[in-house]
């Protein structure tokens, strides 16, 4: 009896245990599931999803002589030789009137640099040479002093040095030739010395203005709410579909500190509105996350006619008295029609079903366009179709 009694305890705790591991694995399983499925909140940067008005980079142009090519210069041509002629004469050079040197070893360009914000009178920035004349290549070339302007027509900066050039040109008596990448533009890192100070609202506003790189006033919202939670209400004030403006200290050691919070503020920025982008010259197409569609049934189908033509001998019978052999053409023409196939976007149809239905039915990138543009025809389309 004793032995009895012992084995229904041991079969009741083995048949609870059980219970409990059971219990342990749907709670388990449905942790799981949960964050599995749970889709995580893309916040952003506010440096990253937007840009401060006055504090960006300004665009430099000069023009300048590249010299000691290897033959590979623009020649005669006017302009490059007026140009020696400007820049020896400053050396106390005066070059005899009605003399025309050959000028191949040297080459007309034009400079193109970016001179970022806050650059300080010392600092360098690269420089891009390009050729305007009939040079054919800059390889082994050295830029001469040219000053480098901006839009306002003053000089910000100072280009000289060796070119680095990454294409190769080679040409042949016989007038063969060879060229790898572009000979024509060269680069040289750090070939300018910044030589004025271009001031920025930064240094002199009460304020700051905060420029969206997209348009949304969503986005706006969040990101004023966002900045007057962490430093205060009232210090940012939405302005438009844009822009933000965030009353900011006039101490400029207080206002780095106070940028160096703002930039970095995170901000869950507002899903995009629906567009489908579609590259006319490459056929690539881009369907957003919010692209849906009403309910709309939609056919596609494609017609191949195939025409063939080919040469047939006539000859009469052989006991024949009359007729001779002719040649004469054989035409065939054949019709291939595919069975329409019809497919059907329930309302609200996300962006999955569509690319789903439309891989279904096999149809190209152009099929895929005309299916698109039907669509919104239709007003079943519920995005921006736009062809670049």
């Amino acid at each position: 009896m004793m032995i009895h009694n012992s084995y229904t305890f041991h079969t009741a705790r083995d048949t609870m245990i059980e219970t409990i591991k059971l219990y342990a694995q749907a709670i388990m399983l449905f942790f799981v599931l949960l964050f599995a499925t749970a889709q995580p909140v893309q916040a952003e940067r506010i440096k990253d999803m937007a840009s401060f008005a006055g504090i960006r980079d300004n665009q430099l142009v000069g023009y300048g002589v590249v010299v000691g090519l290897d033959g590979t210069g623009d020649g005669n041509l006017q302009y490059t030789l007026q140009s020696m002629k400007s820049l020896i004469s400053r050396f106390g050079v005066v070059m005899p009137e009605g003399t025309t040197p050959g000028l191949k070893n040297a080459a007309a360009v034009m400079l193109t640099a970016t001179l970022p914000p806050f650059a300080k009178p010392g600092q360098r920035i690269d420089v891009t040479v390009s050729t305007v004349g009939a040079a054919k290549s800059l390889r082994g070339g050295t830029l001469l002093m040219a000053p480098l302007m901006g839009a306002d027509g003053e000089v910000y900066g100072m280009a000289q040095g060796n070119l680095a050039v990454g294409g190769l040109g080679i040409q042949a008596a016989d007038g063969s030739k060879l060229t790898v990448n572009v000979p024509t533009v060269g680069r040289i890192p750090a070939g300018a010395t910044v030589e004025r100070r271009l001031r920025t609202p930064f240094e002199t506003e009460p304020f700051l203005v905060l420029n969206m790189n997209t348009s949304d006033f969503t986005t706006v919202r969040r990101v004023t709410e966002a900045i007057n939670k962490t430093l205060g209400d009232g210090t940012a004030v939405a302005m438009d579909g844009v822009s933000v403006r965030v009353s900011a200290p006039l101490d400029l050691q207080q206002k780095v500190s106070f940028m160096s919070v703002l930039e970095n503020i995170e901000v869950q920025a507002a899903e995009p509105r629906a567009r489908v982008i579609v590259n006319s010259r490459t056929g690539t197409i881009v369907i957003g996350s919010s692209v849906r569609v009403t309910p709309a049934a939609v056919s596609h189908g494609n017609l191949t006619v195939r025409i063939s033509e080919d040469k047939l001998v006539s000859q009469p019978s052989p006991f024949a008295e009359v007729g001779a052999t002719q040649t004469v053409d054989d035409s065939k023409i054949d019709v291939d029609e595919e069975p329409v196939r019809m497919f059907v976007f329930d309302p609200g149809t996300e962006l999955s079903s569509i690319v789903d239905a439309i891989n279904a039915v096999g149809a190209s990138s152009g099929d895929l366009v005309a299916i698109l543009e039907a669509l919104r025809q239709a007003g079943s389309l519920r995005a921006d179709l736009i062809v670049i």
